[in-house]
């Protein structure tokens, strides 16, 4: 399974390599994660733990840096084992840039599955896939960001307590 996409971060170039170097900021990023050790120089030790449709599991495995160029691309390997569930490996090529917002990130992903998670079927995988990868470069944008603001311009925070104050101030105006 192949995907490529690019996000546009509000960072500098070098805040966002140095945090795809952080065993701290992966496990913080990597959807599911529950521990990251390890280091840019001699890879990452990782324990993640995922549901692909009906299965579960724990995958422990490596992820390995190479083809380092500081501050412009890195490729990401990992292979995960996921006991009875199957194999989990791939890989993402990533590529930095300064752009007039910050760093424009550009990344090109290769999964492949193994075992029971192989029987799921590849369109579910391809979904599962995307999903996990793109929630990864969000949660690394927010990090990098702070949260994305999803409140609507205009509604005070408070707009539906005050909505149940009126509802209950009708009530009783009502006599119900």
């Amino acid at each position: 399974m192949h995907m490529s996409d690019e996000r546009e971060i509000a960072a500098p170039v070098a805040e966002v390599w140095a945090a795809l170097l952080s065993a701290d900021v992966l496990q913080a990023c990597v959807p599911g994660a529950k521990e990251v050790t390890g280091t840019p120089e001699d890879g990452f030790e990782a324990v993640v733990v995922q549901k692909v449709g009906p299965v579960k599991a724990t995958f422990k495995g490596q992820v390995v840096l190479s083809n380092m160029v500081e501050g412009e691309s890195l490729t990401l390997t990992g292979e995960g084992k996921g006991g009875a569930a199957g194999f989990a490996k791939g890989g993402a090529d990533v590529t930095l840039a300064a752009s007039e917002t910050g760093t424009l990130l550009s990344y090109e992903v290769d999964a492949k599955v193994g075992g029971k998670l192989a029987q799921l079927g590849s369109r579910l995988i391809d979904g599962f896939a995307k999903k996990m990868a793109d929630q990864f470069f969000t949660n690394l944008q927010e990090h990098l960001e702070g949260p994305a603001d999803d409140e609507p311009e205009g509604v005070p925070e408070n707009a539906e307590e005050e909505q149940g104050e009126k509802k209950g101030l009708f009530k009783r105006l009502r006599g119900g």
